[in-house]
């Protein structure tokens, strides 16, 4: 029996999350000796810089080599993490409700482009064998974990760095027709706060700094600064909200779960104590959730 080491990954527009790391998605080309091999990816002879700025927002995620290389990297990480040897692996992916169908089959070829593959990670070297991409919808994976409880209806509004999912589930099963992605994640009102910073104290805030205080909340700046991204955050949550009113969900009373790396904003600044919503705050939910829904998969197959 072949060993396979199952690795969910969320590949976000902003952060890339495993079950155990989270990380910005950026990559860059640098020297082939840099000056430091932390978070340096090594392959094919070429050397990247993994975390940095984060990629801008492409139209789709199979455009370049960026999410290819940066998944290497994701790998390396996780079995670190888990101090697990390179070996064969068995990736387990998500999608964007709105883009699940029509991009499933070319996120799988372009994660198995090649099924060998053999890299260096902050200088250790990784032999992998890439023995099965799966891919799941995101939202879905997110909530895996308390399906059993669920009766009845219930919307999962997963807000991302890009974008907004939202997907009906009846009687634990989702239902296709209630599913919707919008465009207005939490990048839209990182790029707001900046151009608010530039009206009114002529002075950009770089993105690293908003990013910093919307995970641990706080940053070394002064208060002016904080209040404008205060103000904002509490802007861009109603905006959630109404977003959900007008895709025709009575947000009063219907079950609503929010999840994804915008789910402790919604919980810290919409300002709305509701028994009908609640929240899964864990940003790397969807990434253990790909890795539930691979299990059960791979377990069914060898029955």
């Amino acid at each position: 029996m072949i060993d396979e080491t199952i690795i969910g990954i969320d590949h976000g527009f902003g952060n890339i999350k495993t079950r155990n790391c989270c990380f910005s998605n950026g990559i860059t080309r640098v020297s082939d000796s840099p000056i430091t091999y932390d978070n340096i990816l090594e392959f094919e002879g070429k050397c990247y810089q993994t975390g940095g700025d984060r990629n801008k927002v492409q139209d789709s995620k199979v455009s370049n080599e960026n999410y290819r290389l940066i998944t290497f990297a994701a790998v390396a990480k996780e079995l670190k993490a888990r101090n697990v040897k390179p070996g064969n692996v068995i990736l387990a992916v998500g999608l964007p409700i709105g883009r699940y169908a029509a991009e499933k089959k070319e996120f799988i070829n372009y994660l198995s482009r090649d099924k060998y593959v053999r890299f260096r990670f902050e200088k250790l070297m990784y032999n992998i064998t890439i023995q099965k991409v799966l891919v799941y919808p995101q939202c879905y994976a997110a909530v895996v974990s308390r399906l059993p409880e669920m009766t009845g209806l219930t919307y999962i509004v997963d807000v991302g760095s890009w974008t907004i999912d939202i997907l009906k589930i009846i009687n634990r099963t989702p239902d296709e027709s209630g599913c919707s992605s919008e465009p207005a994640g939490v990048i839209t009102c990182i790029k707001k706060i900046q151009e608010v910073c530039y009206e009114k104290l002529n002075s950009k805030l770089d993105e690293h700094l908003i990013q910093e205080y919307l995970i641990h909340g706080h940053i070394n700046v002064d208060k002016e600064y904080i209040d404008i991204i205060d103000d904002e955050l509490r802007k861009y949550t109603s905006r959630v909200f109404r977003t959900l009113v007008e895709s025709g969900i009575n947000v009063k009373i219907s079950p609503i779960i929010f999840v994804g790396g915008g789910a402790a904003l919604m919980n810290k600044y919409a300002g709305i104590e509701q028994r009908n919503i609640s929240y899964i705050e864990d940003i790397c939910a969807n990434a253990k959730g790909y890795e539930t829904l691979a299990e059960l998969y791979m377990a069914n197959r060898k029955r």
